[in-house]
């Protein structure tokens, strides 16, 4: 069974730019992970600032336990982190029905 991580990701008005160029250098660090298997962000089509992050993944544990315990999560985390308020809350989903 897959899990699909969700999270909104509200980056700060006027950081757009500099956020998608960081999100593409963070990339690398979770592809590597053991049970990952895919991540997508989408920009918001209107003023808001949400962005919407899917990543899938074999387990919760491979997420939570894994990539966020690993060495590579600081980097992820200095990379991406400044640019949320607040920060974002991440939920799990199981298979489609």
């Amino acid at each position: 069974m897959a899990v699909l991580e969700h999270a909104l990701l509200p980056v700060r008005a006027g950081s757009e730019a500099a956020f998608e160029a960081a999100f593409a250098a963070a990339r690398p660090l979770i592809e590597v992970s053991p049970g990952f298997l895919s991540i997508k962000i989408r920009r918001p089509t209107g003023t808001g600032q949400l962005y919407l992050l899917l990543a899938e993944w074999e387990s919760v544990a491979d997420h939570r336990d894994g990539f966020r315990q690993s060495d590579r999560y600081p980097r992820w985390r200095a990379l991406l982190h400044r640019f949320y308020d607040p920060m974002p809350q991440v939920s799990y989903f199981g298979d489609p029905l």
